[in-house]
């Protein structure tokens, strides 16, 4: 098969693989760090967790992303990327220590949060970094796959890593002292990947020293502006904006459960951080199954065929999964949810690559980007202001699922033409 020979081919490139073993080290060291905080903030015997408390700790993970995103480039086209890569990962190694050390000190929570949002912050600069180094190690003719393998073994190595800090906090006894071993764990791991860094020569990441770059203040302000044009540009694509406007609604819908099932594990289940680190398996599971299977169900229903058929799944399925509240028919709702919201991300991603001009392709992906953070972290909000302090809500579930079925049926009813074009693209 083509797609195995170019796999064989992009695993003997020396390069490439140094730089997929930072990603897949640093976003193994990620996944630890995140569900550090989140059971610090969710099963520490020390506090009382609220939606609200779980809601402000997804805004210190996801929101650096969404507010920094745009403006990394800006910064990362004046460093050395391999320098980049190396003095983050050894910085976060250094702010992970410290807020291993905050914890233990039980300081207040907003100290906290400022620790763990240094941390997540300069995480941003890192993944940046990494997506634009790849074309420096991997020719034109295979840098489809490149990007294809690349952020989904990071997203494997993330929920890898998530798995290893449940496995630390299961074997030791509750308490301060594991959150802070865990993350101390995680701190380990930044170090590891910053340290990898040095096996790859320091200028091959580039950028051309040679490239003349316009004065920050200048790059910052075009940086604005395209993404205002970016927006204008989307505008004319209806396509897109409709395939934007369908993934916000689903990762609405996956952030207000998310924070259902925190809640369920904290306060409705006896053994509810072992559920919930297996509810996180499961729905990585069902992220792996929607990347095998989304390109046959592309080409079978076309694109946006399978996104309706992803978020009518959803809705048929989680009122009957989840409105018992019970730990096995809600972790099955976690994997269905996990098939239907990567499987309309991959297919949005698609639309996304497919219609819009090569000149405004990354504005509009800074604006997915701060799409896909902030309707997660909204979703939050609303969860802490619906959810009751077990988690058991039967208007919130119904009411995701009539939001599943609002963006099923708004993908059905575009007209013929427009679907035409989304079969084509799902073929391409």
């Amino acid at each position: 098969m083509p797609v195995v020979r170019d796999l064989r081919v992009l695993l003997r490139l020396h390069d490439f693989c140094r730089l997929l073993a930072v990603r897949l080290l640093s976003q193994l060291s990620d996944g630890i760090f995140q569900v550090a905080l989140a059971t610090y903030v969710v099963f520490s015997p020390e506090k009382q967790t609220s939606p609200t408390a779980i809601a402000s700790a997804m805004a210190v993970l996801l929101l650096p992303y969404s507010l920094l995103g745009p403006f990394t480039g800006v910064l990362l086209d004046r460093w050395r990327r391999r320098q980049a890569l190396l003095l983050c990962n050894l910085l976060r190694a250094v702010l992970s220590g410290g807020t291993a050390l905050l914890i233990l000190a039980q300081v207040p929570d907003w100290l906290f949060y400022l620790s763990a949002l240094s941390v997540t912050a300069v995480n941003r600069f890192v993944l940046a970094g990494l997506s634009a180094s790849l074309p420096r190690v991997v020719d034109g003719e295979r840098l489809v796959m490149a990007n294809s393998l690349s952020p989904t073994a990071g997203t494997l190595a993330a929920t890898a890593g998530g798995g290893i800090a449940f496995l630390v906090h299961l074997s030791v006894a509750e308490g301060i002292g594991s959150d802070a071993l865990v993350v101390l764990v995680g701190a380990a791991g930044y170090l590891c990947a910053g340290l990898s860094t040095l096996a790859i020569p320091r200028d091959l990441l580039g950028p051309d020293p040679a490239f003349l770059q316009p004065r920050l203040g200048a790059a910052l302000r075009s940086t604005v502006g395209g993404l205002v044009s970016g927006i204008r540009h989307l505008r004319e694509r209806p396509a897109a904006a409709r395939a934007l406007a369908a993934m916000t609604a689903m990762r609405f819908c996956y952030g207000a459960l998310t924070v259902t099932v925190l809640m369920l594990c904290r306060y409705a289940w006896s053994g509810g951080l072992g559920l919930l680190g297996i509810a996180v398996g499961v729905s990585g599971a069902g992220f792996f199954l929607a990347a095998v299977i989304t390109p046959w169900a592309t080409g079978r229903f076309g694109t946006q065929g399978w996104m309706t058929v992803c978020a009518a799944f959803a809705a048929v399925l989680l009122p009957g999964l989840s409105l018992s509240f019970q730990p096995a028919p809600v972790i099955a709702a976690a994997f269905v949810l996990g098939v239907a919201t990567q499987g309309a991300k991959i297919a949005t991603d698609t639309v996304v690559q497919s219609s819009i001009d090569d000149t405004y392709r990354g504005r509009v992906f800074s604006l997915y980007d701060v799409l896909f953070n902030v309707a997660f972290v909204g979703a939050a909000a609303v969860a802490a202001l619906m959810l009751p302090p077990d988690g058991r809500s039967v208007p919130l579930i119904l009411g995701v699922s009539v939001l599943y079925a609002l963006t099923a049926v708004a993908l059905a009813s575009v007209t013929s033409s427009s679907g035409s074009w989304f079969r084509t693209a799902g073929r391409r």
